[in-house]
């Protein structure tokens, strides 16, 4: 006998436990297979680089003998690459601050005009986000130039004196940082505007009419509401800031001696200028342990809160 009640035909009936357990092993399977092209493309552009850097960095310079880990430890013993890993800290935490800090007061600037300029203006600020960056530097390269720079006549015009922007150290590592700040702070803009956006406005409300001050509803409103995608988009430009390697490359090349050098600039002058690829590796792979502590600890963040949230 049917145990369905009386009234309901057997075709609207719910499907069986086993039915639904078994479309749910088809979807995730289904759901595997076409995420298989995807699995693919990131397993060769970019798990095989790094096994295959990592075997590269234990070999001698002409890849002829296994060495161990003699390059890194050759490595940590040399007086420029100490001078590299400090100087990519600096570019890379002073960079991504700076933007974070920036497209902050931007996005709430933006947020607090009308929809139609805020379109204008959205659309403006974007842009050095969507210029190639090779193409911007070249241009922020000509301002800067020791004979022709357009900073250091608009100084002349107000009686100071010209400025080495690029030929002494301090003044060349403010110089890239100025324009990998240029180029990145529309995407927090961007990124901390849609987080806007996504903020009830009843707790705006709810925090005006318990008499909150503008810094308070900021503090105790806003903060906590975008306090996740914070967090990401700042790990997120860590790792871009940290293997940024064009803005260096063609604005200083790594001088004035080797003042500005970077990770990727540095890689590429050891393993591809100077022909030693196993210790080109090397130097690349040092990114990895720190980039590995930057996101073990903001991705912990987001998910404590993410729990908090949710409970």
């Amino acid at each position: 006998m049917s145990s369905l009640p009386p009234g309901i035909p057997a075709a609207i009936a719910p499907p069986r436990a086993g039915t639904l357990q078994r479309l749910a092993r088809r979807r995730s399977t289904l759901a595997f297979l076409m995420t298989l092209p995807l699995i693919a493309l990131i397993g060769s552009l970019v798990i095989y680089p790094f096994f295959y850097a990592l075997y590269l960095s234990m070999l001698n310079k002409r890849m002829t003998k296994f060495v161990g880990i003699d390059n890194f430890t050759f490595l940590l013993g040399r007086e420029t690459f100490q001078m590299v890993i400090w100087q990519s800290v600096i570019f890379a935490v002073g960079a991504v601050v700076a933007k974070a800090i920036i497209g902050f007061v931007l996005a709430h600037v933006l947020h607090a005009l009308p929809d139609k300029g805020q379109r204008k203006w959205r659309g403006m600020l974007l842009v050095p986000w969507v210029i190639p960056p090779a193409i911007s530097t070249l241009a922020w390269w000509w301002l800067f130039d020791p004979s022709y720079s357009a900073f250091n006549w608009a100084l002349a015009g107000i009686g100071a004196g010209p400025v080495p922007w690029l030929g002494e150290a301090n003044w060349a590592r403010f110089a890239v940082i100025l324009v990998n700040v240029w180029y990145g702070a529309p995407f927090f803009m961007i990124m901390y505007l849609a987080a806007l956006k996504s903020v009830p406005d009843q707790l705006y409300e709810a925090s005006a009419i318990d008499g909150a001050t503008g810094l308070q509803k900021l503090r105790y409103v806003t903060l906590p509401m975008m306090r996740n995608i914070i967090s990401i988009t700042v790990l997120f430009s860590l790792i871009v800031t940290f293997a940024n390697f064009d803005i260096v490359r063609i604005l200083t090349n790594g001088g004035p001696q080797d003042s500005t050098h970077v990770f990727g600039t540095y890689a590429f002058q050891v393993g591809i200028q100077s022909g030693d690829i196993p210790l080109g590796a090397a130097v690349s792979l040092f990114m990895f342990p720190m980039l590995a502590v930057f996101a073990i600890f903001i991705l912990r963040g987001v998910s404590r809160r993410s729990k908090e949230m949710a409970g």
